[in-house]
């Protein structure tokens, strides 16, 4: 299933800063960055539950902000994109 995460950190402290890092972390191991704050993560529902207790976490409940969006599998009819696309498509076998 295709699963959206984003996430708002709270930067002005050092802690917030070393907290937005680890969220990065966290969700480059699982999907591929397509904003700042934004991954798109191709992954099962046991994946899910993983990178979710993950995140919960690392985060602060009173100054960050973290979402999930379950897309499902039939998610392609429900994406719209347009400008520069740098992403690619996490279901084709990669070639190098």
């Amino acid at each position: 299933m295709l699963v959206i995460i984003c996430y708002d950190v709270n930067t002005e402290t050092k802690e917030g800063r070393t907290r937005l890092r680890k969220l990065a972390k966290e969700c480059v191991n699982y999907g591929q960055r397509v904003q700042n704050s934004v991954f798109e993560c191709n992954i099962d529902e046991a994946k899910f539950r993983q990178v979710q207790d993950k995140m919960l976490k690392i985060i602060d409940y009173n100054l960050d902000s973290l979402r999930f969006y379950r897309l499902g599998n039939q998610y392609k009819s429900k994406i719209e994109h347009y400008g520069v696309d740098r992403s690619f498509d996490v279901t084709n076998p990669l070639i190098i």
